[in-house]
């Protein structure tokens, strides 16, 4: 009785300074899988680069880009698919506020030789020009008074899947 009670007291002491005994803490960093950190910095900058990528799905990779008002704006379009642009073009546009994006299209889709922008881009605040497969084109702006705009693809065909929103803050 006596061992019995010997190896349970062991058996418990063990135990408990095994668990926890020696006061080592760490601290972990949370990192919600799918996010990155952001720095407090970026949120004045007076320039932003905005990486957008179409593929030959009809797919951008984003749906929503944020910047702030009057902030200089880079939108860099890369063609990550390998179908010619007379094929599979892509191209970012914005649009201005209240423009009707299926309307747009209908126009655009007749303005081939001025990269599927129709009438002289009266309803544009800026637009990349037309790639495909492979390439990379970029353009640089300031962002506009604050709101919600459109931005799609232009080439005939995209604007129904290739859209999202540039929201000015």
């Amino acid at each position: 009785m006596k061992t019995l009670k010997f190896a349970l007291i062991l058996t418990l002491s063990i135990t408990f300074f095994s668990c926890g005994g020696d006061e080592k803490k760490t601290e972990k960093e949370k990192v919600k899988i799918g996010t990155k950190k952001e720095s407090s910095s970026t949120d004045n900058a007076k320039e932003i680069e905005v990486k957008v990528t179409g593929n030959d799905l009809m797919q951008f990779n984003v749906k929503v880009i944020r910047v702030k008002e009057g902030q200089k704006v880079t939108i860099v379009l890369q063609h990550t698919g390998k179908m010619a642009a007379n094929i599979m073009g892509h191209n970012v546009v914005v649009l201005k506020q209240g423009t009707d994006i299926p309307s747009f299209s209908s126009e655009a889709s007749a303005a081939r030789d001025t990269d599927y922008i129709p009438n002289g881009g009266k309803d544009v605040i800026a637009h990349t020009k037309m790639i495909g497969g492979g390439e990379t084109t970029s353009i640089t702006f300031d962002a506009p008074a604050k709101g919600e705009y459109d931005f799609i693809c232009s080439f005939p065909g995209h604007s129904g899947i290739m859209q999202g929103k540039f929201i000015v803050e």
